[in-house]
C-alpha cells in the first residue's frame, strides 16, 4: 500500500495531512510493531529441576524419561506416563474402573469436594480418579500395573482408589499375572474420612489374595509415598523396589522432629536411606525399572531347577596287597 502524496504546504487542517496519518496508524504502525514485538513463549516448554534448579528443555526431558540430565533428580511423572514406560514397547490395555459414591460425606470446606473431583478429572483422569490400572507385558511376562496419579488432589487414596486396586489384584488373579502397585500418593483422602481408612486394610487384603494364589505382588515406591499409602499396601510387597530420592515415610520429617525434639539423620525418609535399614530392597533408576521388574518376574515366575544332588562317593576297596 502505497502513501497518499503530501504536499511540501500541507497544513493539520488539510484533509489529506488526516489521510496521511491514518496511513501511519493503520499500516505502518502494526507492520513496526509486529518486527519489534516479543514472541510470547508458551509456559510449558521449559521445566525447572527441583533438584539443580536448571531450566530443562520439554523434548530433552520426555526423551530422558523425566529425569534431569545434570543431577539425576526424578521428576513425577503421571500415571499414564508411568504405564507406557513399565509395559513393553510402551504397548497396554487400561482397564475401565468400577464407578463408586463421589462424595459419600457430602463434605465441604471452603470449596465442595464435588467441585474439587471436577477439576481434577478435567485436568488429570477424565471420568477416573487417582489410580489408573492397565495390563499388558513386562519382560514378556504377564503384568497388571495399578499406578497412581500424583496430579490428582495429591494421589490421595479415597474409596475410588481403593477399589482401583482391589479390582486390579482381581485381574490379576484371572489372568494368573504378576501385580505391580506404583504409589505416588500423600495419604488417604481426608475428605472421605473414615471410608479412606477402610480402604487401608481393603488392599491389604487384596495384595494378600495374590499372594495366596503364588502370584509376584510387586511395588515400586515413588515421590512421594506418604500417609495411609505406606502405612497399608504399599510396604508388604514380595519385593519392594523405589526410584532414587523419593520421598517415602508415614508423616512427615517436620511433623517428627516437632514430636520428637530431635535432629532427623541427614536424607531421612529418602529411598537410600531405606534401603540402607533394609526396608527397600533395591534403589532402581526409572530406565532401569522395566529391564529390573521383567528380570524378577522371570525369576520369580520361572524359577530356575533344582540342581540334583551330587552322588555319594562309593569307598574305594583296599588293594590286595
Amino acid at each position: 500500500m502505497r502513501p497518499p502524496a503530501l504536499r511540501s504546504n500541507v497544513t493539520s487542517h488539510d484533509p489529506i495531512w488526516y489521510e496521511w496519518m491514518s496511513w501511519l496508524t493503520n499500516f505502518v504502525l502494526p507492520k513496526i510493531r509486529a518486527v519489534v514485538a516479543k514472541r510470547e513463549v508458551p509456559d510449558n516448554l521449559w521445566k525447572k529441576c527441583p533438584g539443580c534448579e536448571q531450566m530443562l528443555f520439554h523434548r530433552e526431558l520426555e526423551a530422558n524419561l523425566d529425569v534431569c540430565r545434570n543431577c539425576g533428580h526424578h521428576l513425577r511423572i503421571g500415571a499414564v506416563r508411568r504405564l507406557e514406560i513399565l509395559f513393553d514397547d510402551g504397548v497396554f490395555s487400561r482397564i475401565e474402573l468400577p464407578k463408586t459414591v463421589a462424595d459419600p460425606l457430602r463434605f465441604r470446606d471452603r470449596r465442595r469436594y464435588t467441585e474439587r473431583l471436577r477439576e481434577a478429572q478435567a485436568t488429570k483422569n477424565p471420568d477416573g480418579d487417582a489410580v489408573v490400572v492397565g495390563h499388558g507385558l513386562i519382560g514378556g511376562h504377564a503384568a497388571v500395573v495399578a499406578a497412581f496419579e500424583f496430579g490428582f488432589m495429591g494421589g490421595s487414596m479415597g474409596v475410588a482408589a481403593g477399589e482401583a486396586i482391589v479390582t486390579a489384584a482381581k485381574l490379576a488373579l484371572l489372568q494368573e499375572a504378576a501385580l505391580i502397585v506404583v504409589p505416588a500418593s500423600g495419604g488417604a483422602r481426608m475428605q472421605e474420612g473414615a471410608l479412606s481408612l477402610m480402604q487401608m486394610p481393603r488392599t491389604i487384603i487384596a495384595a494378600d489374595m495374590v499372594k495366596e494364589a503364588g502370584l509376584p505382588y510387586i511395588v515400586v515406591l515413588t515421590d512421594p509415598t506418604t500417609g495411609g499409602v505406606s502405612a497399608s499396601f504399599a510396604m508388604i510387597g514380595d519385593i519392594t523396589l523405589a526410584e532414587p530420592g523419593a520421598v517415602i515415610g508415614f508423616a512427615g520429617a517436620r511433623v517428627i522432629e516437632e514430636t520428637i525434639h530431635e535432629k532427623l539423620p541427614e536424607g531421612f525418609q529418602r529411598a537410600e536411606y531405606l534401603l540402607d535399614h533394609g526396608m527397600v530392597d533395591m534403589v532402581v533408576p526409572r530406565a532401569e525399572l522395566r529391564e529390573t521388574i521383567g528380570r524378577l518376574l522371570g525369576l520369580l515366575r520361572e524359577p530356575l531347577p533344582r540342581a540334583l544332588p551330587a552322588p555319594l562317593a562309593t569307598p574305594m576297596s583296599p588293594e590286595p596287597g
